[in-house]
């Protein structure tokens, strides 16, 4: 089959490797213009990009799909099918409309649970009990296409948004190579989504990763999972910025951010319900470090009573 490949980040570039290894061509990809990142802002390209380039495919990165010409280039190609993981970038319907055999998402939800930017932190900081992939036919509505394949995975109470990323990311590109297989043999019928069942996953944002100490510490907890390893939740201690990469559920009562106590075994907060104990930190200028490391060399600035998030 004639594939053409859309996507960007690591998610998207595990489920173009397992396409390259197939039997079918792939064409072309499409990803995402170069972004500046790290400390010079130099212009890089995207995981999928890079991944492209090292296995001499053509690369294309329009900056949208709206565009006649990005639309007439990509009708030139004359592809079977779409696939798209991750993109970016919305597809309208003249552009569903190109492949023979339409487009096809792989999409880290069970759908119709979590639709949008960021299904996987979503799912772990609201406490479901499994994740997934789905893969899917597109329509030009967000995440809505009729269903064609399922894998799910459970979601431990260890997990964090890294650790489920990775997990789905391993599921994903045989679910792909399987449903391209029933598409080929039109074998595969879609199932149609239940619109009441689904949740928008926002994008994540750093604002939001803030510790708000007055919620209960269920809450707080699988907040600190989802956000690792990014945006990272934070708060801060004595007027510094302290980032929070793991926590656990711990006994106490007082006012919300005050700390309780600390030990090798963690650095206990109070939060509006039970507490939190920091298991993993890290202050400005240092690395990630776990407390009992800190707690040997830096126990001055966490005294029992100190009030964090002021």
């Amino acid at each position: 089959m004639r594939i053409v490949f859309a996507g960007t980040p690591e998610f998207a570039a595990e489920h173009l490797k397992a396409l390259l290894a197939s039997h079918h061509e792939i064409i072309a990809v499409y990803t995402q213009p170069d972004r500046p990142a790290g400390r010079g802002q130099k212009l890089m390209p995207s995981p999928v990009k890079q991944l492209a380039v090292d296995n001499n495919i053509p690369v294309l990165q329009p900056p949208t799909l709206r565009n006649p010409d990005a639309q007439a280039e990509l009708a030139a190609l004359a592809p079977d099918l779409m696939v798209v993981v991750a993109y970016g970038l919305i597809l309208p319907q003249v552009v569903l409309d190109i492949p023979k055999l339409g487009c096809i998402n792989s999409h880290a939800s069970l759908l119709p649970r979590w639709r949008g930017a960021a299904p996987i932190q979503r799912a772990v900081e609201a406490g479901d009990a499994e994740s997934g992939v789905t893969v899917m036919r597109m329509e030009a509505g967000l995440d809505t296409g009729p269903m064609l394949l399922k894998v799910s995975t459970p979601i431990s109470a260890t997990d964090t948004g890294g650790t489920l990323h990775d997990r789905l990311a391993e599921l994903g590109p045989p679910a792909v190579l399987e449903a391209i297989a029933g598409l080929d043999a039109g074998t595969l019928q879609g199932e149609v989504q239940d619109d009441a069942l689904a949740t928008y996953a926002h994008k994540l944002n750093k604002d939001e990763a803030r510790l708000d100490w007055s919620r209960p510490a269920v809450e707080l907890e699988r907040l600190v999972r989802a956000f690792n390893p990014w945006p990272i939740c934070h708060s801060t201690l004595a007027g510094e910025a302290l980032k929070v990469l793991a926590a656990n559920l711990a006994e106490g009562q007082g006012a919300p951010g005050e700390i309780l106590s600390a030990s090798k075994d963690g650095l206990v907060v109070a939060c509006g319900e039970q507490a939190l104990s920091l298991t993993r930190l890290q202050l400005p200028g240092g690395k990630a470090l776990n407390f009992s490391d800190l707690f040997n060399s830096r126990r001055e600035k966490f005294t029992p009573g100190t009030v964090l998030g002021q």
